[in-house]
């Protein structure tokens, strides 16, 4: 059976949320009030984005610097990427943060042919502005995830989904298989969705070659 190893970004290939680290840096507003909102499900990821990042008014090389020695990329990623090589598996990263920072995360460690589908950024002076694409190319504001996953599912695939946070619940409920920490690994438990905790993708390589 043809699998897709759908893998979330931010607090799962990463450590910690990289918007979040640009929001703190260049804001120009209380972009955290929003993300409160948007916790408390009152408004959705992509009113969220849309409205933090326009707080941004800097332009892509002013972030992608900052970014330097700022991001952690949680140990066993390269080994993630070498199992699903060998095994013909599809590699995807399918994600609420912006393209931009994810490809150059991505080429810094020398993996710049990983398929990417996040939002998309542009850079203005008058602050930034983002918008999300579903599966079938139409603007989405809400739930990317769990579009691309059902689309995998569609066209056959076994889909592996692999996340850490509120947003990869959605998705995940879609999945053949889930590999969880943080937040959504907490759902799952109390939520009795079946799942596999992981603290690393050396853990994700162990159980993907039990199954």
């Amino acid at each position: 059976m043809k699998t897709v190893v759908q893998c979330d970004f931010d607090g799962t290939v990463t450590e910690e949320d990289t918007s979040f680290f640009l929001l703190d840096t260049f804001a120009q507003g209380d972009w955290r009030a929003l993300l409160r909102e948007y916790k408390a499900h009152r408004i959705s990821v992509g009113e969220f984005n849309t409205k933090a990042f326009a707080m941004v008014k800097a332009d892509k090389a002013t972030l992608l610097k900052a970014l330097e020695g700022n991001v952690k990329v949680r140990s066993g990623f390269q080994e993630l990427v070498n199992y699903c090589l060998k095994k013909g598996f599809r590699l995807v990263i399918v994600s609420n943060g912006l393209d931009f920072y994810i490809q150059a995360v991505l080429k810094g460690l020398g993996l710049k042919n990983i398929e990417v589908h996040a939002a998309q950024a542009s850079y203005h002076p008058e602050g930034m502005e983002v918008q999300y694409v579903g599966p079938d190319g139409t603007r989405l504001d809400d739930g990317v995830k769990e579009a691309y996953t059902k689309s995998f599912r569609k066209l056959g695939y076994r889909v592996i989904y692999i996340g850490n946070g509120d947003s990869d619940i959605a998705a995940a409920k879609y999945a053949h298989h889930v590999f969880a920490t943080g937040d959504l690994l907490a759902y799952c438990r109390e939520n009795n969705l079946n799942c596999k905790p992981f603290e690393n993708f050396l853990d994700v390589v162990r159980e993907l070659n039990l199954m």
